[in-house]
């Protein structure tokens, strides 16, 4: 074979003398030289030490087993509570949430699941007026006044709700204290508190899943019609999904119904002639539970 050329030249490397030199304290080391570096030495200091450590690591685990029996808990690593019965996820306190809202375009959803969910959850709301808005209208001031009527009861599960009036142009849900990522649209808003709320409206696991999540779009594109004519089309898409059941989510109340009755206040130009005898009647069987 030839012999190949070396491509890079030879160098005369120094070895700096600021550095401390490491000892070898290899296993596998010649015994000749390690005897002669205290290789052999290093090694047994190691091994001394690391079973120190296991012995004081094993005295520790005895303590801590003591304290466990004398608190009365449970000496298993993890502990299932109630918790973990949401499909296996693990349910965390949720954080306060903030709703920035436009008094000509008040939130009825929130009043609506207060009333709905009185029994089963508590959703407390405090409401504040920020400083680009000069006053923020009668609507808002009744607004205010039937949610303070609602009971607060602590004993049920909770989540705290700061509405500030704002001179925003959508209504916008802040659910990340240390991030601003906002959840823009009541609707969306009505899909997160779905999420979080009492199991008996929670729908993702509902075979009416995508049903509801259609109703709610079609609220979406109701509230931003642009024309009567254009609302009055999205009220008899509605009058199609609700068909002959009772309610938007089938037999019982769900946030499709808590999206829809909202959305119809909001828009005062939709009268009682617009709306079909079967939404006529669903309406009134709504009113009942969300009491507005």
């Amino acid at each position: 074979m030839y012999e190949l050329k070396t491509l890079l030249p030879q160098f005369d490397i120094k070895l700096p003398t600021c550095m401390y030199e490491l000892k070898n304290v290899s296993l596998s080391a010649d015994p000749a030289t390690s005897t002669s570096s205290g290789g052999c030495d290093d090694t047994a200091s190691i091994a001394m030490r690391q079973e120190k450590l296991l012995q004081q690591l094993e005295a520790l685990k005895t303590q801590l087993g003591k304290i466990r029996a004398d608190l009365g808990v449970c000496g298993k690593t993890v502990q299932h509570t109630t918790a973990y019965q949401n499909g296996g996820l693990k349910e965390v306190p949720l954080q306060d949430i903030v709703i920035n809202g436009h008094p000509n375009f008040i939130p009825y959803a929130l009043l609506a699941l207060k009333n709905a969910w009185r029994d089963l959850y508590t959703v407390n709301v405090k409401t504040f007026t920020h400083s680009t808005m000069a006053d923020i209208g009668p609507a808002a001031r009744e607004f205010e006044a039937k949610l303070a009527k609602v009971p607060v009861n602590n004993a049920l599960p909770n989540i705290n709700v700061t509405l500030i009036w704002k001179n925003c142009e959508h209504t916008e849900m802040i659910s990340s204290p240390t991030m601003y990522v906002p959840i823009y649209g009541e609707v969306n808003v009505i899909r997160y508190l779905g999420r979080v709320g009492p199991v008996e409206y929670r729908y993702e696991g509902s075979p009416l899943c995508n049903e509801i999540d259609l109703v709610l779009d079609i609220c979406y594109q109701l509230l931003r019609c642009s024309t009567h004519k254009a609302q009055v089309a999205m009220v008899r898409l509605l009058d199609k999904r609700l068909q002959q059941q009772q309610y938007f989510g089938g037999s019982q109340m769900s946030v499709a119904d808590i999206g829809v009755y909202s959305s119809l206040i909001r828009i005062p130009a939709i009268t009682d002639k617009d709306l079909t005898p079967a939404l006529l009647a669903w309406r009134k069987r709504a009113k009942l539970v969300t009491q507005i």
